[in-house]
């Protein structure tokens, strides 16, 4: 039977891979809430926006008369709660943004979806049984999963080579410590009122549509126009990728499946170094790319060693053990075959990514108010 999902961030990254999952391929109704700051981008969405299915709803997560009526017009049977601010540079140069919206604005969500849970119980609603708050975060609230004898902040024990449901806390960015702080507010509602809420971790996504100031696509953007690959330190940090399109399976496969009070990681099973990553990219881009006036031959010749952030973390990666063996989700993409179709995409998709750069796609902010 098909669901309203209240997604918050639609118009993001991994958000709109899930509007468009949902649109596309289920016959779920998608209620999108999103403050539109730089990070949403509508012309993300441009194939589901003329959908009966669709609706967007312009709203700042942290407005909490906002989301009461968001809750009370829409009745969503699931919310999937995407809406953060993400990037780590970002929030070393400017931290109090990042509590807003990922600390504060988590705890509004939160009050506002139980206080419509509360009404769909004393209705004696069906709804209310079926009810779901799934919040989505991110590996890095794990900290550091240093190599054995390598520096690092925190030391897992030596047994632990990947993180699990149970690997403890220990951010080290301040936007890791606040998406650390929001999933503890949502096991909190769970465990102290009840709310049936989810929690996801996931590993690094890449794919379609990624803003152009992350690792991946700024790396295949800068190729292709010539300009300085810069890779922090030595290039030896560590990452597990996630292809967004296989995430946003996994996401729906959880919301509608998982079990209450439950985490589930998410991950690519690809651990590659972020050098490791700018070189094959480098290799794509040689392949693929070879008819710019711009374009230089080899692009890793463009690569561009630069100091390191502070407190950046040595190596992540995810146990999806649970996820597989509870929900049967596996990722279909290879981390080779992901990012061939990502480099594809922005090689046929210069439209989107040259008005990000450009700040044009900022110029339309059009959605219902609330």
């Amino acid at each position: 039977m098909p669901k309203t999902f209240l997604i918050t961030g639609g118009a993001g990254f991994i958000g709109s891979a899930v509007v468009r999952e949902l649109i596309h391929n289920t016959d779920h109704r998608v209620v999108n809430v999103d403050k539109l700051t730089y990070a949403g981008n509508l012309e993300s969405l441009a194939s589901v926006e003329d959908s009966q299915r669709y609706t967007l709803v312009k709203a700042d997560i942290c407005d909490a008369p906002a989301m009461q009526r968001a809750f009370a017009a829409h009745q969503p049977d699931v919310v999937m709660h995407l809406a953060a601010e993400s990037h780590v540079d970002r929030s070393i140069d400017g931290p109090a943004e990042f509590i807003q919206t990922n600390v504060v604005g988590t705890s509004v969500l939160l009050e506002a979806a139980r206080g419509y849970w509360k009404t769909l119980q004393e209705s004696a609603s069906e709804k209310a049984a079926g009810f779901r708050f799934h919040h989505i975060s991110t590996d890095e609230v794990y900290g550091d999963l240093a190599e054995e004898g390598a520096s690092s902040s925190f030391q897992l024990p030596a047994s632990s080579s990947l993180f699990t449901e149970q690997t403890p806390y220990a951010p080290s960015s301040p936007y890791s410590a606040s998406k650390a702080g929001s999933d503890h507010l949502v096991r909190a509602w769970q465990r102290t009122f009840g709310l049936p809420t989810l929690v996801t971790n996931c590993s690094n996504n890449y794919g379609p549509y990624h803003f152009p100031e992350k690792l991946i696509p700024l790396m295949i953007l800068n190729a292709l126009a010539g300009k300085p690959l810069p890779v922090y330190g030595d290039g030896q940090q560590i990452r597990d990728w996630l292809y967004v399109e296989d995430h946003a399976r996994a996401l729906i496969k959880v919301a509608t499946e998982g079990e209450v009070g439950e985490t589930y990681n998410i991950g690519g099973h690809n651990e590659k170094t972020n050098l490791e990553v700018v070189e094959t990219i480098c290799a794509l881009v040689d392949e693929l790319r070879l008819d710019s006036s711009s374009f230089q031959l080899p692009a890793s010749s463009l690569i561009t060693f630069v100091a390191d952030r502070p407190g950046h973390d040595l190596r992540y990666a995810i146990d999806a053990g649970k996820i597989e063996r509870e929900l049967g989700w596996v990722p279909q993409e290879t981390f080779e075959t992901g990012l061939r179709k990502t480099m594809a995409w922005y090689l046929e998709n210069r439209d989107w990514w040259q008005r990000v750069l450009d700040g044009s796609y900022q110029g339309e902010r059009l959605g219902a108010s609330v």
